[in-house]
């Protein structure tokens, strides 16, 4: 056996024998005897295993989570509502497209002329003036006052999807100015003159919003009994109950279904679209706003409960007289942060406070920072996002400058000279309904008739007239199938992975196993610690014992040098007599005699005497011969 251990390229069972101490071969011996029992233990359950014709199957039957989804009419506020506080911007914007274009209601289209448009007088031109731009020159006209005059400053000419096909005399545009710095101003171009004023109306339209209370607003705007008209969920029907309100600066009251707020979320066992959300929306088109909004039906959006609706950014805009089906894919996404990836968790890394009290998002951080930075730099806050701590939406009798400070930050964010897009990062988990949207027309001309009616007729507590298929809006929103899609990231190189392939490579090249490696750090770190640290302690022994003589063979100063020994440290006392034994061994040698030695024995002094004084008579006689 001590033969096989010493031999073997076992490396467990040569160790146990060449090993020092009881304490080492015990430890060998247990590590030798643990790794024999892994490997017959492992062995077995491989064997088990291809001897086993057994197969495994999966089936898994789940409800998915219905998620959010948020309706808002495309038209905020309902417009008879808010004639008495746009009365005056709307006949200043008839005014200025009847100067433009000659449009007048119910009269022949004659431009109005610049004495009259003086005589009336307008404070929304004065703050904000339209100006009629001559081939891209600094040469412009102003429509209120008709003078010429030459645009200072910067121009910027913002694109459309409204393509002007008139010549390029007719480019409208207007200017803003800095109130405490008059020739510090830009000029905004449009490419259509729709642009042009729609750009205008909405800053003015902000202004008088701005300074209407929250709760005046919500009741301007459309109730969840005005905006939808039936409702079935899974098979069943539904009602406003089942929807929450909040309140869009842009897109007045929205209504979310499956909002979770009262702690349930509903959830779908069954894909198709009989087994989704089915509404139908009354949109109300002759209550629309002609000079903010120039297109008719309802924005969506499907979002976790968590996530905010950002309709103005991502919503898709439903049809009237028309049924929208919407199909959705579910997939839930996972990337890994630092240092794979610049992704945060939660957002409590970034220095941007989340103003919208919902879990974080790229597009949370964004409006949030550009928030911050609108009230630091024009002291006041922009309508169309949520309110910081302390601070006020901006309207131009407490905040005149705000317009022009607006689209000064505006061009510094979008070419991310604000620092908002370096300082936000993508979230690192996120989940996402992909959308495939089919359109068909509803109601069908045979069945229009009586479905107004019954629609009608259902309305007719609160509508005194019959309805149109123009103000009416189909929407399906349901899974395709209830497939969850599941996208992670893993990283590539683990230390599972790393150990792996370091354990490839010893055993490839050098045979070499875990027993090898303990094997190689007993050898080279332990044992050449401890030879380290041995010969460490023998030199502070030798240090020491050394010192420790050196003070114990200090002869006192001034003494005859006859008086100290050669080997003896200690001082030789003189006395008068003469010397005996003891005190000559003590005596100093001379400097150049040789230290005394033991002569070697004389083995010619040697001599053997033999126990017989008689030889005998054999041998006498052997020596006679």
């Amino acid at each position: 056996m001590r033969w096989y251990c010493l031999n073997t390229n076992t490396h467990g069972c040569r160790r146990i024998v060449v090993s020092r101490g009881r304490l080492r071969r015990l430890l060998w011996i247990l590590l030798t005897l643990s790794a024999v029992g892994l490997i017959l233990w492992q062995c077995a359950e491989l064997l088990m295993n291809y001897y086993s014709a057994s197969v495994s199957v999966t089936v898994q039957f789940q409800k998915l989570p219905f998620p959010a989804v948020t309706i808002c009419n495309i038209n905020p506020y309902k417009y008879s509502a808010m004639k008495e506080y746009l009365s005056e911007l709307d006949k200043e914007t008839k005014k200025a497209l009847e100067t433009f274009y000659g449009f007048s209601e119910g009269k022949s289209k004659v431009r109005r002329s610049v004495d009259d448009w003086n005589s009336t007088g307008s404070d929304f031109f004065q703050q904000i003036p339209l100006l009629k731009v001559e081939d891209f020159s600094r040469t412009a006209t102003e429509l209120h006052s008709g003078q010429k005059r030459r645009v200072e400053g910067s121009v910027f000419h913002k694109d459309s999807s409204i393509v002007n096909s008139g010549d390029s005399n007719d480019i409208i545009g207007f200017q803003l100015c800095d109130a405490n710095n008059s020739s510090d101003c830009a000029l905004y171009t449009f490419s259509s003159g729709v642009n042009a004023i729609q750009e205008w109306y909405k800053l003015h339209y902000m202004n008088i919003m701005a300074q209407i209370p929250l709760e005046t607003k919500e009741k301007l705007s459309y109730s969840a009994d005005d905006l939808i008209l039936t409702c079935f969920f899974d098979g069943l029907s539904c009602d406003k109950r089942h929807f929450t309100r909040f309140h869009h600066p842009l897109h007045g009251n929205c209504y979310t279904f499956n909002s979770g707020e009262n702690g349930t979320i509903l959830s779908t066992s069954t894909g198709g679209s009989e087994y989704g959300l089915h509404v139908v929306l009354y949109i109300d088109e002759a209550d629309y706003n002609p000079f903010l909004v120039t297109s008719t039906g309802a924005k969506i959006i499907v979002h976790d409960q968590n996530e905010y609706p950002f309709i103005e950014d991502i919503g898709t805009e439903i049809e009237t007289a028309a049924a929208t089906s919407i199909g959705m894919h579910f997939t839930r996404s996972r990337k890994l942060s630092k240092p794979y990836s610049d992704c945060t968790e939660t957002g409590a890394d970034i220095p941007v406070e989340n103003l919208y009290n919902k879990s974080y998002s790229l597009q949370i951080c964004l409006h949030s920072c550009f928030q911050k930075a609108m009230v630091d730099s024009c002291g006041c806050a922009q309508y169309a996002q949520p309110l910081p701590p302390g601070a006020e939406y901006c309207n131009y009798k407490k905040n005149p400058n705000w317009m022009y400070c607006y689209y000064r930050l505006h061009e510094k964010f979008v070419k991310e000279q604000l620092g908002c897009q370096q300082i936000c990062k993508d979230a690192c988990s996120f989940k996402e309904w992909a959308l495939t949207t089919s359109i068909a027309q509803w109601p069908s001309m045979v069945s229009e008739d009586w479905m107004l009616r019954v629609l009608s007729w259902d309305k007719g507590q609160k509508l005194n007239k019959k309805l149109n298929k123009t103000d009416l809006a189909n929407l399906m929103v349901f899974y395709k199938d209830l497939n969850e899609r599941f996208i992670s990231e893993n990283p590539a190189n683990t230390l599972v992975i790393l150990l792996s392939n370091f354990g490839g490579q010893l055993g490839l090249w050098m045979s070499c196993s875990v027993v090898c490696v303990i094997e190689i750090v007993e050898v080279f770190l332990i044992d050449s610690l401890s030879i380290v640290l041995r010969r460490q302690w023998q030199k502070a022994k030798k240090w020491w014992s050394h010192r420790q003589r050196g003070r114990a063979g200090k002869a006192p100063q001034g003494s005859d040098p006859e008086r100290q020994g050669h080997d003896n440290p200690t001082p030789v006392s003189i006395d008068e007599d003469l010397p005996t034994f003891t005190t000559a061994l003590r005596l100093p040698l001379p400097q150049d005699s040789p230290l005394p030695r033991t002569p070697p024995p004389n083995y010619s002094t040697l001599r053997l005497d033999t126990a017989f004084t008689e030889q005998l008579p054999d041998t006498l006689e052997m020596g006679r011969h």
